[in-house]
């Protein structure tokens, strides 16, 4: 089990505006991404259990919802949200289904309390074959009024681990203690077997479906909803208050509960890849902007998916050591760019961008944490692609000046009337004013010393090397 557990012991060139090419990009996107949320958003409707007969109108109604990952602060809005809405909308019950290697310690205390404190009988599902609930999701199973689990599933597994490093006895110990009196009060008042539970917590014991449900850690073990319909149908069970209560639940109507848009974009990126990859996406974004001003939609774009990025990662353990490492390699880039180090700082720079990513989020479980291969491939594109767009702003800078005012000293211009010292001169198709340091009859050349205003001083240029006007 890790940080992200149960059981942490802590929280924690010059464009142009009158381009309306990037605003009719920009604008393309915006729509596409409006119809594509629309699309997202459309409810579902309720749907019967897979496999059963039609039921009429009056069958009972469950609200589903699914639990089938990390669990972290957006989970609780989706599971506050359903039962509130099986309350509102007069369910018989809240079928919770579970698939979680586990997640925060306050996030799942919070989901406990949404279930103990239901008005709606919740049930608890370890769904499908092949899933688990572990760590935190044991904690889950274990509050529901009534436990199952699908075969081939398993459970258990809630040992405590400090982020980021080992404890010492005496915090282990006083972590354990605390995991497993709230356990215990759980499991007890669910009148099952909180002994073996605890095991769970002190011993890191996990179980299969068939060994929980012998051991009285579950109620029932069930291949679908509709056979774990079939098994609550007249089960007769103790809610939290201690009343005795009775499902009817044979033939039920099961419809899922629908997150909201916030609730399915943050828990798209609630992803560790994904809101890695769209902080770098956003930075490079705003880069490209603050280089290249008025192209307008690199910017926009950067900064949104800054924010969503960063918002993501604010509900994960965050590891400083990787943001150092990450700002060091923004300054590798920088640097790669600007001196003559044969590729050593761009070097530098990708592999600490890639142990930052690594370092990043401050957890043991591969759910929690950026993947390596994710890590390498952004960290090398984004190395590539930034000194490449730092190496033009730098030759661009260093590059001497091929137009405007600057450019004319030097150059060779036209009388178009004899100058004794003042006259006129042609440049470029341009008449101008012009003051010779020596008489100079029309139709000579004459070479440009320097501009002052809208006057020119010249000279005669004689077979001295000319510079074409």
């Amino acid at each position: 089990m890790c940080p992200a557990h149960a059981f942490c012991c802590r929280q924690r060139g010059q464009g142009s505006l009158g381009n309306h090419g990037p605003w009719r990009t920009g604008l393309l996107l915006l729509a596409l991404l409006l119809t594509g949320f629309a699309l997202c958003a459309q409810p579902i409707s309720p749907t019967a259990v897979p496999g059963a007969a039609p039921t009429p109108s009056n069958a009972p109604r469950v609200i589903s919802v699914d639990l089938n990952q990390v669990i972290h602060p957006v989970s609780v809005e989706i599971l506050r949200n359903a039962i509130t809405h099986a309350e509102e909308t007069g369910a018989s019950a809240v079928l919770v289904r579970l698939n979680t290697p586990g997640g925060l310690m306050d996030a799942m205390r919070e989901c406990v309390e949404l279930i103990v404190a239901s008005p709606v009988p919740v049930i608890t599902y370890v769904t499908p074959s092949g899933a688990r609930a572990a760590s935190a999701g044991f904690f889950l199973l274990q509050a529901g009024d009534l436990a199952a689990m699908a075969p081939g599933t398993n459970t258990g597994a809630a040992s405590p681990v400090l982020m980021g490093q080992e404890m010492d006895a005496t915090m282990r110990k006083k972590v354990e203690e605390d995991a497993s009196a709230s356990l215990r009060s759980v499991v007890t008042r669910r009148g099952r077997n909180a002994e073996l539970a605890e095991t769970t917590v002190l011993e890191a014991k996990a179980f299969t479906e068939e060994e929980a449900l012998k051991q009285n850690l579950i109620n029932l073990v069930a291949a679908s909803d509709t056979e774990l319909f079939e098994q609550l149908e007249s089960h007769e069970y103790t809610d939290w208050s201690g009343e005795k209560r009775t499902l009817r639940l044979r033939g039920a109507v099961i419809t899922p509960y629908t997150p909201s848009l916030r609730e399915r974009l943050m828990s798209a990126v609630s992803n560790p890849n994904i809101a890695f990859v769209l902080t770098v996406l956003g930075a490079l974004g705003v880069y490209v902007e603050f280089t290249n001003p008025g192209f307008i939609f690199p910017g926009v774009a950067g900064a949104i998916c800054i924010l969503v990025g960063l918002s993501a990662l604010s509900i994960l353990p965050i590891n400083w050591m990787g943001v150092a490492l990450l700002v060091l390699a923004l300054l590798f880039f920088i640097l790669e760019a600007t001196a003559t180090s044969h590729g050593i700082l761009g070097t530098g720079g990708a592999i600490a961008m890639t142990l930052g990513a690594v370092l990043l989020i401050d957890s043991p479980v591969p759910e929690m944490r950026i993947a390596i291969s994710v890590a390498v491939a952004v960290s090398m594109g984004f190395a590539a692609i930034t000194v490449f767009l730092l190496s033009l702003v730098v030759r661009a800078a260093r590059n001497k000046v091929a137009t405007g005012v600057e450019t004319m000293p030097g150059r060779i211009a036209l009388a178009v009337e004899d100058l004794d010292p003042a006259g006129r001169v042609r440049l470029d198709g341009d008449f101008w004013n012009a003051i010779s340091s020596s008489p100079v009859a029309k139709g000579e050349q004459v070479r440009v010393l320097q501009i002052r205003g809208l006057t020119l001083d010249v000279e005669p240029a004689g077979n001295q090397p000319t510079t074409p006007s």
